[in-house]
């Protein structure tokens, strides 16, 4: 079947009213005009989702009063007519029973991040991507930056010798007050260890920086050393953390987050020392890098300029130079890969998962070891763990 002569069809399991990322995951998968939204289980209230769908302009037979039966229900549709993926946005909890439902279904999988909610769901969910061979696409979105891309490639090239120093900080102060207790969904979920698992910020944005640190590198961490806190009365997850870290190649790194960081509102950096230069980037202003080589002038790079970034930055490149681009677009270039890789699968030649560029089930289990090595780390008074030894 030649897919590439139509749009793909994709459901969405979470991401009804009152959800955030939802609208995001939404708007980024249509960006391209290559997938369009036909089914879901936006809730578990039937109510919220026949409404959700309503404002979706979808077919009320396709929004589903469970994901069990959407899955059930859309495998059994023509194949011009079910979906070709579909996207789960919901508690961490919840991640692994959905996507275990919709691979042995036979349908492909986009997942939010942290991929499942304990460490043993994670191997069980990598096991099960690999017999099925089906696409795993897991959005840590701050990969699909072009400047983040040219980054990767200044180390893979080795332009910027090995690492000897990494730095991620990830602060918010989302956490400040205590507003699950006011009633607000989207902390309640956060702050709970049944709903979010073991990690509190650890996974909500510590995950992301472990992957993104790894893929800027292309030098797995090997063991860390965390520190974690929690401020407020009542809570039950770390609200910051602070983590040593040692990578493969030799080098060490400091990994900082907060979400209890007054002022702070999504203030992710990442700086990398090499043994014959550096890059420094800043999430709230992605279209500059800095990069640094010693004795030459610090230099400034920006995106859209084709005439001295990388291939795969100017790829992810959709606007011309000087008009802003960010959160969202790069979150639309993770969905672009996933969707020719999904294409790719339909049409018999799925490739292998090593040679995505974006985001699958094994930085999925990377972002999972991570999480159970540092609350092991803190629990244990900041002793050093190895990262594949939980």
């Amino acid at each position: 079947m030649d897919s590439w002569k139509r749009k793909l069809k994709f459901g969405m399991v979470g991401g009804g009213q009152g959800a955030f990322i939802g609208a995001v995951h939404r708007i980024a998968a249509s960006m391209d005009a290559q997938a369009e939204l036909v089914a879901g289980c936006f809730s578990r209230d039937h109510d919220n989702t026949r409404l959700t769908g309503q404002q979706l302009y979808l077919d009320p037979s396709r929004c589903y009063e469970s994901f069990a039966r959407m899955a059930e229900r859309e495998a059994a549709l023509p194949e011009d007519r079910r979906i070709d993926f579909v996207v789960i946005v919901t508690p961490n909890a919840s991640h692994f029973p959905i996507a275990k439902t919709f691979l042995e279904s036979g349908i492909n999988v986009v997942c939010e991040k942290p991929m499942t909610y304990s460490l043993e769901q994670a191997r069980q969910l990598v096991e099960l991507v690999e017999r099925t061979g089906l696409v795993f696409v897991l959005t840590h979105n701050y990969t699909g930056h072009p400047l983040v891309k040219h980054a990767r490639e200044l180390f893979l090239n080795n332009e910027l010798g090995t690492v000897r120093k990494a730095i991620a900080e990830y602060l918010q102060d989302g956490l400040m007050m205590p507003l699950e207790k006011q009633g607000r969904k989207q902390t309640m979920w956060r702050v709970d260890p049944e709903q979010s698992g073991i990690g509190g910020t650890l996974a909500d944005i510590g995950t992301h920086c472990v992957n993104l640190l790894e893929y800027v590198t292309n030098d797995p961490i090997v063991e860390l050393c965390a520190d974690t806190s929690t401020f407020l009365p009542d809570r039950r997850l770390d609200e910051d953390a602070n983590v040593l870290l040692r990578f493969k190649g030799g080098g060490k790194g400091a990994l900082t987050i907060s979400q209890i960081a007054t002022g702070e509102e999504n203030a992710l950096s990442l700086r990398v020392y090499g043994s014959q230069g550096a890059v420094l980037w800043r999430q709230e202003t992605p279209d500059s890098l800095s990069v640094y080589r010693y004795g030459q002038p610090r230099q400034v790079l920006t995106r859209g300029h084709r005439e001295y970034l990388s291939g795969p930055a100017t790829a992810n490149t959709r606007i011309p130079k000087g008009h802003p681009e960010g959160y969202l677009e790069a979150f639309a270039n993770v969905y672009r890969g996933a969707i020719a890789a999904v294409r790719n699968h339909i049409d018999g030649d799925p490739g292998r998962a090593s040679d995505y560029d974006f985001p699958g089930v094994y930085e999925g289990l990377r972002g999972m070891q991570f999480i159970h090595a540092a609350v092991k780390s803190a629990q244990s008074g900041s002793q050093w763990v190895r990262m594949d030894s939980v």
